[in-house]
């Protein structure tokens, strides 16, 4: 997808203040409690997601995420499709003080890859 330059270097200044996430990290952070929490829309989600994923979409998340996920020391594992609105959405919520937020690196597609998913 073609983004405007503006929007992916608001993107990358996100990507470059939070932690990512490998796609191979996921299911042991999940088994110690992290929260995999997809932003992506809920058609988006309905379509497939990670198992166990909690979804707020980008546009609510800042309103909605504290009724969620009262813990601001919860493992949060932010992901889209791809990478941009997972890291937007985890710099958000470190902004909040969740200062355990991160975002999965290259996203659903990436996990879908490394667990044979389609």
């Amino acid at each position: 997808m073609n983004y405007t330059s503006k929007f992916q270097t608001l993107a990358d200044a996100a990507r470059a203040r939070v932690a990512e996430a490998a796609p191979a990290d996921v299911a042991a952070l999940m088994a110690e409690g992290a929260v995999a929490l997809d932003i992506r829309d809920p058609d988006e989600h309905a379509a497939g997601h990670i198992p166990g994923s909690l979804n707020i979409s980008r546009g609510k998340l800042e309103m909605n995420v504290e009724g969620k996920i009262a813990d601001l020391d919860t493992v949060i594992l932010c992901y889209c499709n791809a990478n941009n609105r997972g890291a937007l959405s985890a710099a958000s919520l470190r902004d909040m003080g969740y200062k355990n937020a991160r975002f999965i690196a290259g996203g659903l597609n990436a996990w879908k890859a490394l667990n044979g998913a389609s």
